[in-house]
């Protein structure tokens, strides 16, 4: 292979959106959240509220709940017919906070969803007091659900999770070069296995160890595709 196919690899690798179960990094930030969407569909009552910043890994975990229950993902417009359709297939609402969900057709499938015992997960980033709906229906029916709060990693966690994946990879790397990267990065656990996954390659193409200057090639190349 040439160099240039081999950086074409590269560059290729820096489009992939680390989303499955096994990238999730599991921390005291998400802990408690994590365990409830893997004991599914063993649920004490079909509601269940996702709440953080961006970037907490809300969205990691909802698309993992999704693959593991077959669930339907709601779009803003689609939630009355989903309400009027019944059933009980798992429905996930990403970002009901802000999203622009019909107020009237989400608090239908919210009581549909209390009735009929169907799953239904709901991701937001602000508490249920602040969502921005005319009514309190929505809201009261939401205060319902399992609460789980989930918090974005701060620097030392983010510094050991690059720890744990060089090392998982057999990779050295100086600790320099990994508070160079945790200073510079888009902030979520997703990002560092798609850092380490792309910097591994990096290293590989280039024939020598992953210095400052690959570490600067990998964050230019995933703000780029952001």
């Amino acid at each position: 292979m040439t160099m240039a196919a081999k950086e074409q690899l590269v560059l290729e690798l820096g489009h992939v959106e680390a989303q499955s179960e096994d990238d999730f990094m599991v921390c005291e930030g998400n802990e408690l959240a994590f365990e409830h969407v893997m004991a599914f569909p063993d649920w004490p009552a079909p509601l269940t509220l996702l709440v953080g910043p961006p970037k907490s890994g809300k969205s990691h975990l909802a698309r993992i709940w999704v693959a593991r229950a077959q669930a339907l993902v709601a779009e803003p417009e689609g939630v009355e017919a989903l309400a009027a359709t019944g059933g009980r297939q798992p429905v996930l609402i990403e970002d009901a906070d802000r999203a622009g969900y019909d107020e009237v057709g989400l608090f239908h499938l919210l009581n549909q969803s209390m009735r009929d015992d169907r799953p239904l997960l709901l991701t937001a980033q602000t508490p249920v007091a602040e969502w921005p709906y005319r009514t309190n229906d929505v809201k009261s029916r939401a205060r319902l659900a399992a609460h789980f709060s989930l918090t974005a990693p701060d620097d030392i966690l983010l510094s050991q999770m690059f720890v744990k994946l060089f090392a998982d990879r057999q990779l050295s790397v100086d600790p320099k070069v990994i508070s160079y990267l945790v200073g510079r990065m888009e902030r979520s656990s997703e990002e560092v296995v798609a850092l380490v996954e792309l910097l591994d390659r990096l290293s590989l193409s280039r024939g020598r160890a992953i210095t400052r200057t690959i570490a600067a090639e990998a964050l230019n190349i995933r703000s780029n595709v952001r």
